[in-house]
């Protein structure tokens, strides 16, 4: 029986020295990525002009990097807070830890050189090498076009600085172990031709990251065989659950009949004011899209999107909008 338990202590002793030693593998050796190119973008006003328009109406940079005002609908950019950061995306909210989005303007980015923030944007690793968790989706980005993401820097530079430093992100176990096998070297693509509508709205619903927020989650990954059918769960600052929509072009549960008039629309109607609620109390139905930033979008953006999406497979996926916290139970698994 000694000999039992002793040849059982070094099995054990084994495992744990193998676990630890794996582990320290991988906070050491990853993430694997190149280093920082070495790039200078030069300030054109033809750059910072459509960086604007990138990190604002399309990939929404702005909404994730200020902070949000949630005692309005849609929580519109708090005044003074713009490209400031801390913004906090949490468990509540469905992420495995503390995520705070970080300071893009001047005031942080001073010491960064391009290469660096171009790696961090398309890669997911910051100056220092740490790999950052895909709150925002650097892996769509990474596939972008790279004059586009010039463009998203070439406007960072031009920013009006906040002074405000932000907390840094942390993640649960055994996230704070696996954040670092994430980032990748970057597959960047050539933007299409609008002239082909439907490449073209898939190049733009990759950059909005779309399919981010309109996917269901199961334990922590996304549902790719129903990627755009809606039902991913937010937890609300304002109370309550929000789930995503259906976007697919299913025609009982989706967008199968809208119009492409009626989907610009949708958005458009959030560029006047008149047509957003006044406030929004506790508990009361909140989203987390940012209406208001979408709604600068190009109408030939949107009609490209919505071309896109209506090329997609019809998934029949109905969604319930919001729960309060009074009658909330876990989504049901879709069959």
């Amino acid at each position: 029986m000694k000999k039992f338990l002793r040849i059982l202590a070094y099995v054990l002793l084994i495992l744990v020295v193998g676990i630890i030693g794996l582990i320290s593998y991988v906070k050491l050796a990853f993430p694997k990525v190149d280093d920082a190119p070495d790039i200078r973008i030069e300030l054109t006003p033809e750059r910072i002009s459509r960086g604007q328009y990138l990190a604002n109406s399309v990939a929404a940079c702005m909404d994730c990097h200020s902070t949000r005002d949630w005692g309005k609908f849609s929580g519109p950019l708090k005044d003074g807070s713009y490209g400031g950061g801390g913004e906090v995306f949490n468990q509540k909210m469905g992420f495995p830890g503390t995520y705070i989005s970080k300071n893009l303007t001047p005031y942080a980015l001073k010491n960064w050189t391009d290469g660096e923030i171009f790696r961090a944007i398309t890669s997911g690793v910051n100056k220092d090498g740490k790999a950052l968790f895909p709150v925002m989706p650097y892996h769509n980005y990474a596939r972008a076009d790279r004059e586009d993401i010039y463009a998203i820097i070439a406007y960072l530079r031009t920013l009006e600085s906040v002074e405000s430093d932000v907390p840094p992100s942390r993640s649960d176990f055994p996230m704070n172990i696996i954040i670092n096998v994430i980032p990748k070297n970057p597959s960047l693509s050539d933007k299409p031709d609008p002239s082909d509508k439907i490449k073209y709205g898939g190049y733009i619903t990759n950059l909005a990251s779309c399919i981010e927020c309109h996917t269901p989650m199961e334990k922590g990954k996304p549902v790719l065989s129903r990627a755009f059918a809606g039902g991913r769960e937010f937890g609300l600052p304002t109370g309550g659950f929000v789930h995503s929509a259906n976007i697919t072009p299913d025609k009982v549960t989706g967008i199968g009949n809208w119009t492409e008039e009626a989907f610009i629309t949708r958005f458009k109607a959030y560029a006047d004011s008149s047509f957003i609620p006044p406030e929004i109390h506790h508990g009361e139905f909140n989203t987390l899209m940012p209406w208001m930033m979408y709604s600068g979008m190009k109408e030939e953006d949107l009609a490209a999107i919505f071309a896109y999406l209506q090329s997609l497979q019809p998934i029949h996926h109905k969604v319930e909008r919001f729960t309060s916290v009074s009658d909330y139970s876990p989504p049901p698994t879709p069959n």
